[in-house]
């Protein structure tokens, strides 16, 4: 499998005869949750649907959505919940498939803290890496345990979540994934215990989606694309081993205790049908989002998400 550094865009490349060259952008390095995408170019499903794809891991996580918005991608893997934010900034975005079909944020705390229900967390701590959205996720499980933002102080720990749990720098942490974070704390000897937002009263979302701008991109190659996909999520569910062995032969920075955990805690989270579209589960976001004040107006389906077809 090969990799497209980034400034390899700007140069252009020559595609592989008689194949459609395509250009993905990763929202980060490559990981178990993008398992569907690297086994589909190991197997050469992506071959045989005339497709050459550029497997691109971002400089900036910020990046990909901007890149297939204004054309320099034909598509990216972006989040749900920041896909409405994007529509509403006027980004010329849309939703046309599905990788990761359930949230895998939670809110991560010590299995051995001071914090055994939500309500707990009234008067502690609570660690965040981005602004915005998770607030608002926070927001909305502290109403049902009677708690407000008022009753909680947010930490910014950037990046560094678990380390900041993990050291009792906060008593819990906002944005955690259930495949990575829970996984490393149980690694470092300090167990950990989600509290998952879509039983928390957070409306369920999709993790990950691929965007692309509904003006410029390329329909049938797009469709083409989530043919192969869902071939190689099909192979992961039926051969879970074997696709492990062959997704951490790509890459030795794969292959370790995390990587091989959060291979058999993702493998559930994938879309089985990565071009379906969920349309009653984005309207919900959608007013979500409007009544947590992080968008204006509700906009339409249509202007969030689209069902792209196969041939």
């Amino acid at each position: 499998m090969r990799f497209a550094p980034l400034f390899a865009l700007a140069l252009g490349a020559t595609p592989a005869a008689a194949q459609d060259d395509m250009t993905l952008v990763l929202d980060w390095f490559v990981n178990p949750d993008h398992g569907p995408i690297v086994l589909a170019d190991e197997l050469g499903y992506f071959a045989e649907e005339n497709l050459d794809v550029d497997i691109v891991a971002p400089a900036d996580p910020a990046d990909p959505p901007k890149m297939a918005a204004a054309g320099r991608a034909d598509l990216a893997v972006s989040y749900q919940p920041q896909l409405h934010l994007q529509v509403a900034e006027g980004l010329p975005l849309k939703r046309v498939g599905t990788l990761i079909a359930s949230p895998l944020n939670c809110l991560l705390v010590r299995q051995d803290g001071p914090v055994q229900e939500i309500a707990d967390l009234e008067g502690r701590s609570v660690g965040f890496s981005v602004a915005g959205v998770e607030e608002a996720l926070l927001e909305a499980m502290l109403e049902p345990a009677g708690l407000s933002m008022d009753d909680v102080e947010l930490v910014n720990v950037n990046f560094s979540l678990a380390p900041a749990l993990m050291s009792g720098q906060v008593d819990a942490v906002i944005g955690a994934y259930r495949n990575f974070e829970l996984n490393q704390m149980e690694i470092e000897g300090v167990p950990g215990r989600c509290f998952y937002l879509e039983e928390e009263g957070v409306p369920v979302y999709d993790e990950l989606i691929y965007v692309a701008n509904p003006e410029t991109m390329d329909a049938d190659m797009i469709g083409r694309f989530l043919q192969a996909t869902e071939r190689a999520t099909q192979y992961i569910v039926n051969h879970p081993e074997e696709s492990w062995e062959i997704f951490a032969s790509t890459s030795t920075e794969l292959q370790d205790e995390l990587n091989r955990k959060a291979w058999t805690d993702t493998i559930p989270r994938f879309a089985l049908r990565p071009a379906a579209l969920d349309s009653s589960r984005y309207a919900r976001f959608e007013r979500f989002m409007a009544e947590a004040g992080l968008i204006d107006e509700v906009k339409p389906v249509e202007d969030l998400a689209i069902e792209i077809g196969g041939e």
